[in-house]
C-alpha cells in the first residue's frame, strides 16, 4: 500500500526559488517558489493573496539553456506562514 506521500498523481519538485507574481488587478510583487508539479505550485510571499484569484508568474530558469516557466494559476490557499503568507496553487495554463 502507498504511503499518503506518494498517492499524489504527480511528485513535487523542491524548487526554492525567486518567482515574479502579477495579479488580476495589475500588481507586480516576487515571492519564492518553494514546490512545483504539474498541476501546480507552492508559493511564499509577504501579502496575502485572496483565494480564487488568478496570479501569472515568472519562474526563471538558472540555466540560460532553458526559457522561464511562465503560468496562469488560480490561488485555492494562503495560510499565514512566519512573516508572510503560503499560497497553495493550481496551474490552469502555462504559457511558456
Amino acid at each position: 500500500m502507498k504511503d499518503y506521500s506518494e498517492k499524489r498523481d504527480f511528485h513535487r519538485m523542491q524548487v526554492n526559488s525567486e518567482i515574479e507574481i502579477s495579479d488580476s488587478k495589475g500588481n507586480h510583487f516576487k515571492g519564492v517558489c518553494r514546490d512545483l508539479s504539474a498541476t501546480g505550485m507552492q508559493l511564499y510571499v509577504e501579502q496575502p493573496v485572496d483565494v480564487g484569484e488568478e496570479l501569472l508568474t515568472v519562474l526563471h530558469s538558472s540555466s540560460d539553456q532553458f526559457p522561464p516557466l511562465e503560468t496562469v494559476c488560480e490561488v485555492i490557499r494562503c495560510e499565514p506562514e512566519g512573516d508572510g503568507f503560503l499560497l497553495g496553487t493550481n496551474i490552469s495554463e502555462v504559457t511558456r
